[in-house]
């Protein structure tokens, strides 16, 4: 699978997930919990293949996106944190839902960002057999992804 079809497919994934939190209910609380616990997952998982495997070689068939992946790690790192904050909060907890909006709408910029700025650019430089094989390494990479958000390469820094 190309490796941006594959990534748009996480995105769509955790959209999906966003929607179902915010159309769970105030009161669902065993819900939204396990609708979090997958996110963490979903998130981590593509974190870690994004930034090991897509975003080097990337930059390094567009150099001219290098400014992109350095703010895409920032806010990866925002998002791990955040993730790690849910990973131990009591959905009953005031600051649950409050900090899964956040999350949301982080994520969701940054995706926005991803899909209509950079993707087309990479898409361009990359050409599809090398999208196609760039794909199968992710694939192969998320087998063995952490799913410990504060075990991302951009937790750390």
């Amino acid at each position: 699978m190309d490796a941006i079809v594959l990534l748009k497919e996480d995105h769509t994934k955790v959209e999906k997930l966003f929607k179902e939190f915010e159309q769970a209910g105030d009161r669902a609380f065993a819900t939204k919990r396990r609708i979090v616990d997958r996110v963490i997952e979903e998130l981590t998982v593509h974190t870690v293949i994004e930034e090991e495997v897509f975003y080097p070689a990337a930059r390094e068939a567009a150099p001219d996106t290098s400014d992109h992946v350095l703010e895409s790690v920032e806010e990866h790192h925002v998002v791990v944190w955040m993730l790690a904050e849910l990973t131990d909060l009591d959905p009953e907890d005031e600051r649950f839902d409050a900090k899964m909006t956040v999350l949301m709408e982080n994520v969701r910029h940054h995706v926005e960002e991803e899909e209509k700025e950079w993707f087309p650019e990479v898409r361009r430089a990359m050409g599809r057999n090398r999208l196609l094989e760039l794909g199968e390494r992710l694939q192969e990479a998320r087998k063995t992804a952490t799913h410990d958000p504060l075990k991302v390469p951009s937790a750390a820094e």
